[in-house]
């Protein structure tokens, strides 16, 4: 882990060398990309209306060829954590950003950028978007991708680039558990009420799930 984060990268504490290896011999590849958590994830949401919440903005750092072996792969995306899932969908309102304006200076991403026109009415593919990011880069003369996103992932929000998400489950009133609702739609309810019932342990060093997106 990089210097930086306030957290561990908990879901990724699931993760042996053991069951890398098995993971391996079934042709799953993993990839690493980094986003700094900052004291913020852990904010609760108490505000009456989510347009009233103010995310926080945290620092992601993906390379250049991870970005081109997403735009290359054809197999589902599973996304480590709610951290690696904002990074992951992160770049693709970049690259949608940099389709709209390749001139761009900066690439960053503020908190209600993806609700509004025009990101919100983007009918880009993935492949399109990874691939203006990839060539703004290049353009940029720039091997990695170290900037800041302020993604707030809400219910009634389409992902664009995972298809899968391995996470813990959360507390309440937390933007994690808002972005476990976007992923389940209203299954969440279910999921958290199974897990109550049979004592699995929560938050941090707890027991892990796995959420396939529709």
């Amino acid at each position: 882990m990089e210097q930086g984060s306030v957290a561990a990268p908990t879901a990724g504490l699931h993760f042996t060398e053991s069951i890398f290896d098995q993971l391996a011999l079934k042709n799953i590849d993993k990839e690493y990309v980094t986003l700094h958590v900052g004291a913020g994830t852990f904010k609760p949401v108490k505000a009456d209306k989510l347009q009233e919440h103010e995310m926080h903005a945290e620092w992601i750092d993906v390379t250049l060829s991870s970005i081109q072996k997403l735009i290359e792969t054809e197999k589902d995306i599973i996304a480590v954590g709610t951290t690696s899932a904002r990074t992951l969908e992160s770049l693709y309102w970049l690259g949608v950003k940099a389709l709209i304006n390749p001139g761009m200076k900066t690439a960053e991403l503020h908190q209600w950028d993806v609700y509004e026109v025009p990101l919100a009415e983007s009918k880009f593919s993935k492949a399109e978007a990874l691939t203006a990011l990839l060539n703004w880069m290049q353009s940029n003369q720039l091997k990695r991708l170290f900037t800041q996103t302020q993604l707030l992932i809400t219910p009634g929000y389409k992902f664009r680039i995972i298809n899968a998400l391995i996470t813990n489950f959360h507390q309440p009133q937390s933007t994690l558990l808002l972005l476990v609702a976007a992923a389940t739609k209203s299954e969440w309810k279910k999921m958290y009420a199974y897990a109550l019932e049979h004592d699995f342990r929560f938050l941090s060093y707890g027991d892990g799930n796995l959420i396939f997106i529709n």
